[in-house]
């Protein structure tokens, strides 16, 4: 990762991290109710990243002429991490009374146009509407955001980065289904980025990345475990292009430059980073670690290329259904991984027992022995979506010790009830995690189970069918169960074929 400009020595925040977080969540409660649920968040992201740009700006420009004591040295685009145009500075635009709105566009335009890297990042936002955006609303928007100062020296980019994440879950968390689709619970990453344990130097993907938290919960790893994260390649993919600006800003933040995420749909359109050109180009590219949370059961995926035979080669295990993409994710995870790579993806649980097309790719997948682990979650832990969903752990090759084998953990009884929504504490990640890295039997908890097994249940991978939580379950006997139903049947027909007989011999029928 890029080398930052030398900042100040002062870097004592001027704010909490709650205080900051509350000054961000009440800029958001005076575009609330104006603006389009679903589209109010893009303003605020946007306005807040072009606040700290042009206070980043005038923080650098202090420095520079301190040392330089010359003023259009200190103003050099090239000194700057990012340049902002002085005619479009945030200053400049607090200078108009009127059309403050088409200011702030043409501000996001000039900036865009200057930097290279900041191309498409404030979205498709626009603040020219006087309707939905009269001066008097804008001048009290922009009076909010100048209560306080937004310097490195003021906020340190992770205090700013995670208020940004904060933000991020407020707004999933008033979006419902939607906020699904941009954000993934802080503590399933957690649980999926300790797992995969990425190491210095290594390749980092997510081909759905959404607003990038993977990607930094990858980056903050490292940081707790004393390695250096400047070390990591990160990449990503993102089909909504709101979504796409949402992840850039979320890096940018967080003092990540160089992390390459492309736009597209990344099954009909998969994009690696080629260095050489220093641009995307088409195909899949080959990653040390992959994680992801795809959009569950996708309905309009490119069931009708595959059928064609995928162009990228990456239907080596089948083709999914029409109306379920979930598997078609996997595959691409799976074909982005290098052969010592791991991967780590959330799932519905159907993925796990559905039959047919899905049932002859998990049966593939099992005969090839890349299926690692399976993680059951409990219910109601994402945004809009109550149903629990599970993580796959994939090894193209497995450590010898756990060939042949798949270690199914049952985590529905191992997290934090919540009045709307439930949650995973630290400690119930810590026991997801230790019960993976320990790869052994755990009551109630974990099951080793061999391959051979799970082929003779028809690849089913129904998490309860190994391991149950449930201290007095009782374990079923499915053939038995069947025994029992088919003799009832024949009682009830004995019965019934008695009972025509009496109504025929009384002449009630023929």
């Amino acid at each position: 990762m890029n080398v930052q400009m030398p900042l100040p020595t002062t870097t004592v925040p001027t704010m909490s991290q709650a205080a900051l977080e509350r000054h961000l969540w009440q800029a958001a409660d005076i575009l609330r109710g104006h603006v389009d649920a679903g589209k109010f968040k893009d303003y605020i992201f946007a306005l807040l990243f072009y606040r700290r740009l042009c206070d980043v700006w005038d923080e650098e420009f202090e420095v520079l002429l301190a040392e330089t004591g010359d003023r259009e040295e200190a103003a050099d685009p090239d000194e700057h991490r990012f340049h902002v145009p002085p005619q479009h500075h945030w200053n400049a635009v607090r200078k108009h009374a009127t059309q403050i709105g088409q200011h702030l566009n043409n501000a996001f335009a000039a900036i865009e146009d200057a930097n290279l890297r900041l191309r498409g990042v404030f979205g498709d936002v626009d603040f020219a509407n006087q309707e939905r955006f009269p001066d008097a609303r804008l001048e009290r928007l922009l009076a909010h955001f100048e209560k306080h100062r937004l310097r490195n020296s003021d906020v340190p980019p992770d205090m700013l980065g995670d208020a940004y994440m904060y933000l991020i879950e407020q707004f999933a968390e008033g979006a419902g289904k939607k906020g699904g689709e941009f954000y993934t619970p802080r503590q399933v990453v957690k649980l999926i980025v300790e797992c995969l344990d990425p190491q210095p130097g290594m390749s980092i993907y997510d081909p759905t990345c959404g607003s990038g938290g993977m990607l930094l919960e990858a980056v903050e790893h490292l940081k707790v475990n004393g390695q250096d994260p400047r070390s990591l390649s990160l990449y990503g993919q993102e089909k909504e292009l709101d979504t796409w600006a949402i992840a850039q800003i979320n890096l940018f933040l967080h003092d990540i430059d160089d992390a390459f995420i492309a736009k597209g749909d990344t099954l009909l359109d998969p994009k690696r980073y080629d260095p050489r050109v220093q641009e995307f180009t088409p195909g899949v590219g080959a990653h040390d670690r992959v994680l992801a949370n795809p959009p569950f059961s996708a309905k309009e995926w490119g069931h009708e290329v595959w059928t064609n035979g995928d162009p990228f080669g990456r239907d080596v295990y089948g083709v999914p259904p029409k109306g379920y993409g979930d598997l078609a994710f996997v595959q691409h995870m799976v074909a982005s991984l290098k052969d010592d790579g791991m991967l780590g993806v959330v799932v519905p649980h159907g993925v796990l027992f559905r039959g047919g097309a899905e049932g002859r790719i998990r049966e593939a997948m099992l005969k090839a022995d890349i299926i690692e682990a399976v993680i059951g979650l409990a219910p109601n832990l994402f945004y809009g979506a109550g149903i629990p969903a599970a993580i796959l752990i994939i090894r193209k090759t497995k450590p010898v010790e756990r060939k042949g084998k798949v270690l199914v953990i049952n985590g529905d009884a191992t997290f934090t009830p919540g009045k709307a929504q439930n949650h995973l504490t630290d400690a119930n990640v810590r026991t997801l995690v230790d019960a993976f890295h320990g790869f052994a039997d755990i009551e109630k908890l974990a099951r080793v189970v061999p391959v051979n097994e799970i082929e003779a249940n028809g690849s089913n991978l129904n998490i309860s069918r190994y391991v149950q939580t449930v201290a007095d379950a009782e374990i079923v006997d499915v053939a038995a169960e069947v025994a029992k139903l088919q003799d009832l049947i024949a009682k009830r027909d004995e019965a019934e074929a008695m009972m025509f007989g009496h109504l025929k011999r009384l002449g009630y029928v023929e």
